[in-house]
């Protein structure tokens, strides 16, 4: 993958991760309602960020 590519791929994988976390924090502030979806929510945040991670990683190696 070239540092062009792993620019996209961070910049797209920082909008999803940043989204998810608005989603997580919009959702604590309406506790206790739809408290049921904060395993999936958080599980798919904390994904998010991993592989945001991972990607940042890659770009700073490249």
């Amino acid at each position: 993958m070239s540092e062009d590519e792993l620019k996209a791929r961070v910049k797209k994988l920082n909008a999803q991760a940043t989204q998810l976390k608005m989603d997580l924090h919009d959702l604590s502030e309406e506790l206790p309602i739809n408290w049921d979806r904060i395993p999936d929510l958080a599980a798919k945040t904390f994904e998010a960020y991993k592989a945001l991670a991972e990607a940042r990683a890659k770009l700073a190696g490249a």
